[in-house]
């Protein structure tokens, strides 16, 4: 059963309603490390993100609208769809451990490889592939990097982990308390209060931080939305929502948020910059495109997790041995794939390929390396404990 991380789900919870592994969890899990290569790719070529190391050249119009509405749609929901994976099996896992136990498990499952990716992975990253640090030779640079204290906001990827154990233990704090979730029913109301909701926070957090802020490498103002979708992943576990809410409901209301974000995006194109290349309203700020782009992400975010749960659970309930393989080390590939996506992209540099194109192929071959050093190397090593 899914546990509390992206590396989580291989340990085995019981959910109100059965004890068996819900595979379908499972196969939402790497399907999601697979979009975060993506978008890591995409980073690379695309005139918009934050990445290692870019190899962005000119493109037009369309290749930069796609690109923009393709990192967009992901950032809505791809990462707060483990959150709330995430939250729904920690309220399983606290109820069999206790906070001890619990804390425990969370420091040692997403702090230890947070730490190796911080001490390790990211300077050696830094260092040989994007060439993002100073000169003087990497011990000396290493060395820097430990006095000065940069490696507490070097989390780089692994900043889900770091986040994610934050709000873990906050968690298990409050549940030490001797507070429980209560059993609520998955609604419409509730629904439409939770996009409320996630947008106005989204929207209040984004006014009162600046648009280049950050904390273990996220944004402010994504926060509420992965807190919140943790929050509802515990009473998800609580009310049996992974297999109690009925297909119907959840096509439903997912279908009727993804629709009303389509002309939402698209207002927020044709009036808030985007056409024009000025992005600065979208960052933040006391203003009616920014808290349209808060209202537009909760509804991706809730919507594509409703079409989500109905698809995955109806189609993806199984797994073969590629499967299975996949779930295994989709941790692994989220650990690892940052110096292998790279030293690919240094590859293809020469490549006399179009944007969108280099990043399709960087995402199939980062892909295909990551699994192979997960398979190959990480999980026959003493890595394997924690991944």
């Amino acid at each position: 059963m899914a546990e509390v991380s992206v590396n989580a789900t291989n340990e085995t919870s019981a959910t109100p309603a059965a004890k068996s592994r819900l595979l379908f969890v499972d196969n939402i899990r790497w399907s999601m490390i697979v979009l975060v290569l993506s978008m890591h790719a995409a980073d690379t070529y695309s005139p918009f993100g934050n990445w290692y190391y870019v190899d962005r050249q000119e493109t037009g119009f369309g290749t930069a609208l796609f690109f923009g509405i393709y990192q967009s749609f992901l950032q809505a929901f791809f990462m707060a769809a483990l959150f709330f994976v995430a939250g729904y099996f920690a309220a399983g896992a606290f109820d069999r451990k206790g906070f001890s136990r619990f804390a425990r498990d969370r420091l040692v499952r997403l702090g230890l490889p947070t730490l190796l990716h911080m001490l390790v992975i990211g300077p050696l990253t830094q260092y040989f592939l994007s060439w993002t640090w100073g000169n003087g030779g990497f011990g000396h640079q290493w060395l820097i990097h430990l006095k000065d204290g940069e490696w507490l906001s070097e989390t780089g990827p692994m900043w889900f982990c770091a986040v994610l154990l934050l709000v873990s233990l906050l968690y298990g704090l409050i549940r030490r308390t001797g507070w429980c979730e209560p059993q609520l029913a998955l609604h419409g109301t509730g629904i439409i209060l939770f996009v409320a909701a996630m947008a106005a926070t989204t929207f209040a957090v984004r006014i009162a931080t600046h648009a280049d802020a950050s904390v273990l490498n996220v944004h402010p103002g994504d926060l509420p939305q992965y807190i919140l979708m943790f929050a509802a992943g515990s009473l998800g576990y609580r009310g049996n929502w992974m297999l109690g809410v009925a297909e119907r409901s959840c096509t439903h209301w997912g279908l009727l948020a993804l629709s009303l974000s389509v002309p939402l995006f698209a207002a927020l194109v044709l009036f808030g910059g985007g056409l024009h290349g000025d992005t600065a309203l979208y960052a933040g700020g006391f203003n009616f495109v920014s808290a349209g782009k808060c209202l537009w992400e909760a509804l991706v975010c809730v919507g594509m997790g409703l079409v989500m749960l109905a698809v995955y659970r109806r189609y993806f309930d199984t797994q073969g041995p590629v499967a299975k393989w996949l779930s295994d080390n989709a941790f692994g590939v989220y650990l690892i794939h940052p110096p292998i996506l790279i030293g690919l992209a240094l590859l293809l540099h020469a490549l006399p390929l179009f944007a969108l194109t280099k990043a399709l192929l960087l995402t199939m071959l980062a892909a295909i390396g990551s699994l192979a050093v997960s398979a190959l190397i990480l999980r026959k090593s003493p890595l394997r404990a924690i991944i």
